[in-house]
């Protein structure tokens, strides 16, 4: 098994990669045809950015199926083919091999109206979305990741951008007043019909937002936390001619608690349950959705009110202990960050008891990838926390305690020590135990970089079973037994 691995790595990675491109685009194509081009009867909505995608993707898809719409997914997290929903046990978001064409078929039988695709760099580059017929891209936010695999951040942007230039490709669609579309509709149906309007929202608040609109759309949404007269003198700076025409989408007043967060859209008040300030962006493209295609301030405040959380995102896992704990996805610097204005919000909270330490069980993003931000991530960490434990975390064909080191090294350069407060342990469940066993009354212990995954990837294409939410709560009952 390991040398068949080996000998595919070799010849993919060396003799073949010239011929990749040709290979991934041929294989969209046969999908496609094969599965008789499923995205031409169902709204198609690519989600694309480097973080808060899969959020965004979950939270769009309640609110179209609270307002009464079907609706497929496919994220980091999970898949749906509208008729049920399940974890993505791939390790893969946008998956290739005929996977989204597939899964857009089985929405199309299920009568689905929306199809909501997470929709990767990674996947662009190999023309998974081509043969995709996107109505709606949305755009949450750019900054450096892949760099590696990409080979500079341009090219990674650029990535991004090919599927918003794809946009103008994508051939018309008609709907009735249910949303669903109709197919071979004549010239005077059509007239009757509603034309999907192909349209773009973004987050005008990026500063590379420009980049993105500047391509042809019909429709384009913009949310902001600038006023219209703000945002158009931005604009102008840059030299964005089109500023006027852009449709916004104002949020302000945001109040993060540790009940959740709430803001005001458009004289719209909206009270989300989830935690954290920055899924105000989240739910903010889901309303440029939702206007684009019409819906009410109503349906869409219900849908968006109506999330209680998403899958191993800020997910708490509670069997009884007298402490917090918290499974997130999160595995760079900005994420991390984030998660710690968020961890503040609770600590500071008078509603709940989690004023103790802050115990934080981490590795890195994998083998193979941005090897720069491990140290970063450490040290982050290390000013952050009161005790970090440092694990294996996808190391693919890396040694896994050659990352762990580097990601110690951030730490130890702000003061940590090991054996101390900070402690390398290989095994991800060794180090789970130890962070429960530090954890004491109102502590919070967090665990990062895996969220609802179901693997652990290792050498030689191997990959480890694993969910690290079920993981925590069998320790969990484990230590409350003892």
């Amino acid at each position: 098994m390991k040398i068949l691995y080996r000998l595919k790595k070799i010849l993919v990675g060396k003799l073949l990669k010239g011929l990749m491109p040709v290979y991934h685009f041929l294989w969209g194509a046969l999908a496609n045809f094969y599965y008789k081009n499923p995205s031409r009867s169902v709204i198609v909505i690519g989600i694309t950015g480097t973080t808060g995608k899969t959020t965004s993707t979950y939270l769009l898809a309640e609110m179209l199926r609270r307002a009464g719409h079907k609706t497929g997914f496919s994220s980091t997290a999970m898949f749906s083919d509208g008729d049920k929903d399940w974890l993505n046990d791939k390790k893969m978001t946008m998956i290739g091999r005929g996977f989204t064409q597939r899964l857009l078929k089985q929405m199309v039988k299920n009568k689905c109206t929306y199809a909501i695709i997470e929709t990767t760099s990674e996947g662009i580059r190999q023309f998974r979305h081509k043969f995709i017929n996107y109505d709606i891209l949305v755009f949450t936010g750019l900054y450096p990741e892949h760099i590696e695999s990409h080979g500079s951040f341009d090219k990674y942007k650029q990535a991004k951008q090919r599927l918003f230039k794809y946009l103008k490709s994508c051939p018309a669609k008609y709907t009735n007043d249910q949303h669903e579309v109709i197919l071979k509709a004549s010239k005077l149906k059509k007239l009757e019909l509603n034309r999907v309007k192909k349209a773009i929202v973004a987050n005008g608040d990026d500063k590379h937002v420009f980049d993105f609109i500047k391509f042809w759309a019909q429709e384009k949404f913009v949310y902001t936390s600038k006023t219209p007269e703000e945002y158009i003198s931005i604009a102008t700076e840059v030299g964005y001619k089109h500023a006027k025409d852009l449709q916004m989408i104002n949020f302000k007043e945001i109040l993060a608690n540790a009940q959740g967060t709430s803001f005001m859209s458009n004289n719209q008040e909206i009270n989300l349950k989830l935690l954290g300030e920055f899924n105000v962006l989240n739910a903010a493209n889901s309303i440029g959705v939702g206007l684009s295609r019409r819906l009410s301030w109503e349906q869409i405040k219900f849908g968006l009110e109506s999330v209680e959380h998403i899958p191993g995102r800020l997910e708490q896992i509670n069997v009884g202990q007298n402490f917090l704990t918290i499974i997130d996805y999160a595995f760079e610097p900005k994420a991390v960050t984030k998660l710690y204005e968020t961890v503040a919000l609770l600590q500071n909270s008078p509603a709940i008891e989690t004023k103790g330490k802050i115990i934080h069980v981490l590795g890195s993003a994998g083998g193979g990838r941005d090897k720069a931000r491990r140290p970063k991530l450490g040290k982050l960490a290390g000013q952050t926390v009161d005790y970090m434990i440092v694990t294996n975390e996808d190391p693919y064909d890396e040694d896994p305690l050659a990352i762990i080191k580097q990601v110690a090294e951030g730490a130890l350069s702000v003061g940590k020590k090991e054996d101390e407060d900070l402690f390398l342990i290989l095994d991800r469940r060794e180090a789970i135990q130890k962070a429960l066993s530090l954890a004491s009354r109102n502590d919070i212990v967090l665990f990062t970089g895996k969220g609802s995954e179901q693997a652990i990837c290792l050498a030689n294409g191997q990959k480890m079973k694993w969910d690290e939410r079920e993981i925590v709560r069998e320790e969990l009952n484990r230590l409350l037994v003892q």
